[in-house]
């Protein structure tokens, strides 16, 4: 079921929430969070529709937050709220409300907001593209106890890491940290399976990619060992390299969903590490919604940004890692 209001309020907005529900005979009780999405109209039918697959794992109240752009000086004077409201079958398993913002009120998009809050339940903000330097004190983002941005949506996306990286707050999170989970999962496992000290690390992947950064960083204070970064044609990262005396503990991912494993005086075998959609990740973050504190380690690369422990032999190596990923 759609409505659609022009000109409209957001008590206007939350009044059609309810006759919605009442239409279709639907409580809103079995929404556990509010998503707020901001984005522009270009980004908007993607992000929509990757909320409304993680909705199936966390039915919640979406609310996509559109400002729009006035072409002439005499539409910019004017202040507008058009607003899309969806329930039932057309939002998922929850309801999403689509609100396009002109002139004025798109600077206060937070006063239009807060009264479609869900009551007693987390908010999320996420920007799909063009997110502030600062989350944690833009408007909407003080709303929220989960800020997820992307660095994959940044022009410049290692310069906007360490804009990240000085502004981290608790809360905050980033989808190119999400996307490693998989590769932090097999690390920790390998090294489980590793008898030696590690001494070495390598990541390759295409060039200027957030994700082989973030590992980077991670892995070398995580490992307290120096970290090579190895660019290749990609796609994403493609391999991680652990050196001991041994021999070298390695995955290989050079393309598709299959990756392989090598460890030292072992056979080779066959990983499944695909590329996973948007909506994963998003689901992904839902799960946890506390302050990630291996996110802060990976930015800051020192370990200033939460406790990290250093692990040089292979004891504490192993210890560090599988830490790593329960607190992922």
């Amino acid at each position: 079921m759609k409505i659609d209001l022009t000109d409209t309020t957001a008590s206007k907005v939350n009044k059609a929430l309810v006759e919605g529900r009442r239409a279709i005979g639907t409580p809103a009780v079995g929404m556990v969070l509010t998503m707020v999405i901001v984005t522009d109209e270009e980004n908007a039918y993607d992000s929509i529709k990757a909320a409304e697959e993680a909705s199936r794992e966390h039915p919640s109240r979406t609310l996509v937050v559109i400002k729009r752009t006035a072409r002439t000086p005499r539409d910019r004077q004017g202040n507008r709220l058009d607003a899309e409201v969806r329930v039932g079958s057309d939002a998922g398993t929850g309801e999403t409300v689509i609100l396009r913002l002109h002139g004025e009120v798109g600077r206060h998009a937070d006063s239009v907001v807060l009264p479609l809050l869900l009551p007693d339940a987390p908010v999320v903000v996420w920007w799909p593209v063009d997110a502030p330097d600062e989350p944690a004190k833009d408007p909407l983002g003080a709303l929220a106890a989960r800020r997820i941005t992307d660095l994959y949506a940044d022009e410049d996306p290692l310069d906007a890491l360490d804009r990240r990286a000085a502004s981290y707050a608790p809360g905050d999170t980033d989808l190119a940290w999400t996307r490693l989970t998989p590769w932090r999962s097999m690390l920790a496992a390998a090294l489980d399976q590793a008898r030696a000290d590690i001494v070495s690390a390598a990541v390759e992947s295409e060039a200027d990619n957030p994700s082989a950064e973030l590992l980077a960083r991670w892995l070398g204070t995580r490992l307290g060992v120096p970290v090579e970064r190895v660019t290749t044609g990609g796609p994403v990262v493609t391999a991680v390299r652990l050196g001991t005396a041994d021999g070298d503990i390695r995955i290989d991912r050079p393309e598709g969903p299959l990756a392989t494993l090598t460890l030292p005086g072992q056979p080779e075998r066959t990983l499944a590490l695909k590329v996973r959609s948007t909506a994963e990740l998003i689901a992904e973050e839902l799960r946890r919604l506390d302050a990630d504190e291996m996110y802060a380690v990976a930015l800051h690369g020192d370990g200033k940004g939460a406790p990290a422990a250093p692990a040089k032999a292979a004891p504490s190596t192993k210890k560090a890692a599988k830490e790593s990923v329960d607190h992922a």
